[in-house]
């Protein structure tokens, strides 16, 4: 591929993340996108996106073996094998995945609340990684509002107003609306990267894969082309 590093480190790109909470995937193609970006030194404004996974579920969560063998016939022995895929990926790029056998899925819908709120701050990514670290190492519930509120509290966030929030329904019209319109542009697979608005990245990918696409994405604004093939 053509050597584009001198457009490179010029640009910075805008980044819609879509992702949920309780998606191992999100964290890999995270991870893997910011080593990406730093060994191409581009600088990235990362937007977090709601998806909710599992919108329906209960705020007692659901065993995740019993859950994903209902909703994809998924067997324990591929289960075992994912679960130590995505633990190996986690731990090259940096992040504990602590998966159990008696682990459960939660409903997700309060988290994103806070994670709409907390673009005030300037503090969403910080909040996102942290909730990652709640559900994935902790083992801990993402729709618990006592368990939220410390999350809250360890990123530095006002807890007496995210207390507020989730003894309200502030913001669900915000994510709910959001969550349509990702919905209505087709995309129902996180993580999802939206690339200046133009550019659709689908996957937990690797960081070779992100830098070759960003490379093409790079180039193909600086040329001004108006189109780039590159949607995975």
């Amino acid at each position: 591929m053509k050597d584009t590093s001198k457009h490179i480190t010029s640009k910075s790109l805008h980044i819609e993340l879509v992702s949920d909470v309780s998606c191992p995937w999100c964290v890999i193609g995270y991870k893997s996108l910011l080593k990406a970006l730093n060994r191409l030194a581009i600088s990235g404004k990362i937007e977090w996106k709601p998806f909710e996974l599992n919108p329906a579920m209960s705020a007692e969560g659901q065993l995740l073996a019993e859950h994903l063998h209902e909703k994809y016939a998924t067997t324990k022995a591929q289960i075992d094998q994912i679960t130590g895929e995505i633990t190996a990926r986690g731990a090259e790029l940096g992040f504990s995945f602590n998966f159990r056998d008696e682990g459960l899925i939660y409903n997700t819908f309060n988290a994103h609340r806070l994670l709409y709120w907390s673009q005030k701050y300037d503090r969403q990514t910080e909040l996102k990684l942290a909730l990652f670290g709640l559900y994935f190492s902790d083992g801990g519930n993402p729709g618990n509002n006592d368990e939220l509120i410390q999350t809250v509290a360890k990123v530095g966030l006002p807890i007496n107003e995210a207390r507020e929030i989730l003894a309200s329904n502030e913001y669900a019209k915000e994510v709910r609306t959001e969550e349509s319109k990702y919905l209505g542009m087709g995309i129902n697979v996180v993580p999802t990267f939206i690339i200046n608005n133009k550019y659709k990245i689908t996957g937990g990918q690797t960081e070779e894969k992100f830098v070759e696409i960003l490379q093409a994405i790079i180039a193909t604004e600086a040329t001004g082309n108006a189109k780039l093939e590159n949607t995975l």
